[in-house]
C-alpha cells in the first residue's frame, strides 16, 4: 500500500496504470463528483479501468481490502474521504500482501497512516515554456529504502518520462567549438 498527497496525485496514479499490468481497480469515494475520462487516459489503461463507486467510507474500505485481495488484480486505486486509522490500514496493507496486489490511496494533505509502505507528495508544477506536463514528485515516506525529490516530464500518453536536470551554475563560459 501506497499513498499519494498533492495537486498531482491523480497523475501519479495514472502513472502507475499505465505501468502495471492486468485490470485496474479506481475506488472512488461515496460523493465523488468526477469520474476519470476514458479518452484522456494513457494508451491501454481505459480498456483495463473498472470504476467503483461505493456508497458509504466502510464500503469504500471493505471494497479496496476484497479488489487487493484478488492476485487477478494488477492496481487498486482508492480515494479515501477520511483519514485511514492504524488498523484499517494495516488490513489493507495485508491484503496487498495476500494478493500480490498493489495498492494506491489518494489521500488530502496530512492523512496518512501509519501502515503505508511509500507516501509521495506531487504537484505539476510550470515549465519555462507553460508546460503543464512538468511534475515534482518527492518521496516523504519509505519503510524499506531511501527518500528523494524528482522533477520529471510526463506526456500522459505513454508510460515514459523524462527525469528534469536542475539548471547548474557555470563558472566560465562555454568553449566555442570550431
Amino acid at each position: 500500500m501506497h499513498e499519494v498527497e498533492g495537486r498531482g496525485r491523480h497523475a501519479f496514479a495514472l502513472f502507475q496504470a499505465a505501468h502495471h499490468a492486468g485490470p485496474l481497480i479506481w475506488i472512488l469515494p461515496p460523493r465523488a463528483r468526477h469520474l476519470p475520462m476514458l479518452r484522456g487516459l494513457p494508451e491501454g489503461v481505459g480498456q483495463r479501468l473498472h470504476v467503483i463507486r461505493p456508497i458509504t467510507e466502510i464500503d469504500l474500505l471493505w471494497t479496496v481490502e476484497e479488489a487487493l485481495r484478488s492476485p487477478a488484480v494488477g492496481l487498486v486505486i482508492a480515494e479515501p474521504s477520511s483519514q485511514l486509522s492504524l488498523t484499517a490500514g494495516r488490513r489493507l496493507q495485508l491484503a496487498a500482501e495476500t494478493g500480490q496486489t498493489t495498492g494506491v490511496m489518494l489521500i488530502r494533505e496530512g492523512q496518512g497512516s501509519n501502515a503505508a509502505e511509500t507516501r509521495w507528495h506531487c504537484d505539476p508544477i510550470a515549465g519555462a515554456d507553460h508546460d503543464s506536463t512538468l511534475h515534482h514528485w518527492s518521496l516523504n515516506k519509505n519503510k524499506k529504502g531511501t527518500t528523494g525529490s524528482w522533477i520529471l516530464h510526463w506526456n500522459g500518453a505513454t508510460a515514459a518520462f523524462n527525469l528534469v536536470s536542475e539548471a547548474g551554475q557555470r563558472h566560465r563560459a562555454a568553449q566555442a567549438s570550431g
